[in-house]
């Protein structure tokens, strides 16, 4: 399997960055990015490109893979609604159209959010959910939109926000036992890294994952199913 990932500097990201290195089926990524990471992998091809809205001169680097990841997202705080949209629904499908036009690709995984809904009364949710719905309409074999609720990062992935770095290291102790009384709303970088590269790589019983779904996709993964 050959993945595109975007938003691979992120703390999502970057969990699926590392499932895909150790995952033998995987024999490449593009990481595609704004400033160049340096990651050092035989297997990680970077395509450093500043704008997100202009794929005109490189679209034929997305030719030959077979799923996206796309883990790219801001943070609604202090946006206006357009602002938001602009950079969360017009980006997403504008990167999801040109991969249309390549025509290779067979699976979109996108990293919504628990709550999102695309008739909800909050500005991001409601964005979200529009982006969720136009992505699901479009004709790849699969999509599969993710909804992670509380995510732990694992392996010395950090945050670029730096006071969530703060809020993680205070929760870490306390996550086995959230996993244990919360499984429904408590999931992990490793374990939505994992559940991505099952969906592509044999499908799901519905669209649309919430956190639970995340973990039962993880366990499959770690199964061998």
């Amino acid at each position: 399997m050959r993945v595109i990932l975007f938003g691979g500097s992120g703390m999502v990201g970057k969990g699926a960055l590392l499932a895909c290195l150790s995952d033998p089926d995987v024999e490449q990524v593009l990481l595609v990015v704004r400033k160049a990471t340096g990651t050092a992998s035989a297997k990680v091809v970077e395509l450093v490109h500043e704008d997100f809205f202009d794929w005109n001169g490189v679209e034929e680097r997305f030719a030959g893979y077979d799923a996206c990841f796309f883990c790219l997202g801001v943070s609604a705080v202090g946006m206006k609604e357009a602002e938001y949209r602009r950079t969360t629904y017009d980006l997403t499908l504008g990167v999801a159209k040109m991969l249309e036009r390549v025509g290779s690709l067979k699976t979109f995984v996108y990293v919504s959010g628990q709550n999102t809904n695309a008739n909800g009364r909050q500005m991001w949710a409601r964005v979200k959910g529009a982006t969720e719905n136009a992505l699901m309409a479009m004709p790849f074999a699969q999509v599969f939109c993710f909804r992670p609720g509380y995510i732990q990062p694992l392996h010395g992935i950090r945050s670029k926000v730096g006071w969530y770095n703060g809020f993680y290291a205070v929760l870490s102790w306390a996550y086995p036992m959230m996993r244990k009384w919360m499984p429904g709303m408590v999931t992990s970088t490793e374990e939505v890294g994992r559940a991505m590269i099952q969906v592509a790589r044999c499908g799901y019983t519905s669209k649309v994952l919430e956190t639970k779904d995340i973990g039962v996709a993880a366990g499959a993964y770690s199964s061998g199913i």
